[in-house]
């Protein structure tokens, strides 16, 4: 029975990690597919350097809620295990979804819905090392990385348990990876300034829509 569970946690937070919000928003309401623009990431930032700031957010809100729903249910089944077994597998559906050719997003906005379902405490350090990180150096990348790398920390100061502590830390090496190619291009100096768009563009025509699809 327990092992039916864990089963069905797993697959359950991948699943729903695999409901990309921004592929969703831009391909059936903006009329394209984000992972064809700008940066090519499927997530919050590329969604507000495209269409602005409210997409971005609302893309944010959508990953969020899809994770804190998986580690809910986790919770509920099997504990801080079932919140651990939930936490990764939401995390790797969103940075590689079975419905959408296993392209996705970073993992942040899931990672800061890990953070808050490990201890209020570390989801305050992840944001206020993101804030500060983004904001020193206005690289929405900067912020990032430096949010994954806080989880492990808060969460090994905080004193969390094993199974949200193993959460943390397997969180932190994902979204850093997922990270690389920002890496290399904050090394190389050509990592780009966060600057949202203005406005939503207009919504295309199903034509148009269709043949960006």
């Amino acid at each position: 029975m327990e092992l039916l569970k864990f089963l069905f946690v797993l697959l359950g937070g991948y699943l729903l990690g695999s409901l990309s919000t921004s592929i969703f928003m831009s391909r059936t309401i903006l009329g394209g597919d984000v992972r064809k623009k700008g940066s090519g990431n499927a997530g919050a930032t590329n969604m507000a350097r495209i269409y602005g700031m409210g997409a971005g957010v609302l893309t944010l809100l959508g990953d969020v809620l899809k994770a804190a729903l998986a580690m809910w249910l986790g919770w509920k089944l099997l504990g801080d295990w079932g919140i651990a077994a939930a936490g990764l597998t939401v995390l790797l559906g969103h940075c590689f979804p079975v419905f959408h050719h296993f392209h996705g997003g970073k993992g942040v906005s899931v990672g800061a819905a890990i953070g808050l379902a490990v201890d209020w405490r570390v989801f305050l350090a992840i944001v206020c090392a993101f804030f500060i990180g983004a904001l020193l150096t206005r690289k929405v990348s900067v912020g990032s990385i430096c949010a994954a790398v806080s989880i492990s920390i808060a969460a090994a100061v905080v004193g969390v348990s094993t199974p949200k502590m193993l959460l943390c830390v397997a969180g932190m090496c994902l979204v850093v990876f997922q990270h690389r190619e920002n890496i290399r291009r904050l090394i190389r100096g050509t990592e780009p300034d966060f600057k949202a768009a203005k406005r939503l563009p207009r919504i295309r025509k199903k034509k148009e829509k269709d043949i960006q699809a």
